[in-house]
């Protein structure tokens, strides 16, 4: 995430970082456009489909996670679940196992994020944190490429952390606690 890598790059690899924690078979990347998700990374090349696998909000498992902004686990038989929603083109519609985390950025669901296992598969502990986590920072990950580099590099932590956490633009005085 710290690389300078575009941000398709960088979900990818996120993907495969994921894939290789989990051993899953597929993971998919979802993000919002308007009131749809739209895939935008996959482990394996769909080229074809990023961009263009689309769903509504609250369709399907994944609309599901996004409306709900759960984490969602089925060990078992995923594709019989009533949400589920059938992508003809995707093989990995069959596979058995699902589990799905929100992408959360600044408190806003903006996409999510799927991992699927052919075979059944009890999702650990460790494997349900880490989702949850990636989708939180790959949520940041969208936040700060949205950012300028120029923005990037005059940031001043340091008061951000003095003003409270709160978003202080350059040049805006710190009011003083004490009311001088």
């Amino acid at each position: 995430m710290v690389r300078e890598l575009s941000l398709a790059e960088t979900l990818h690899a996120i993907v495969k970082l994921v894939q290789e924690f989990t051993g899953c078979d597929a993971c998919f990347i979802y993000l919002i456009d308007g009131d749809d998700l739209v895939l935008c990374s996959s482990l394996r090349p769909h080229p074809a489909h990023i961009g263009k696998v689309r769903m509504r909000i609250g369709e399907g498992l994944t609309g599901w996670v996004a409306r709900e902004r759960r984490l969602l686990a089925i060990s078992a038989e995923a594709y019989k679940d009533p949400r589920f929603k059938t992508f003809s083109d995707l093989p990995e519609d069959s596979y058995e196992a699902f589990l799905s985390a929100p992408v959360i950025a600044r408190n806003r669901v903006v996409g999510v994020i799927n991992v699927q296992h052919r075979l059944p598969h009890r999702h650990s502990g460790a494997e349900m944190e880490l989702l949850t986590t990636v989708g939180e920072q790959v949520g940041c990950l969208l936040v700060v490429a949205r950012m300028s580099p120029a923005l990037i590099e005059q940031a001043n932590h340091a008061e951000l952390v003095w003003s409270g956490g709160q978003i202080v633009r350059s040049g805006e005085a710190l009011s003083d606690s004490s009311g001088a």
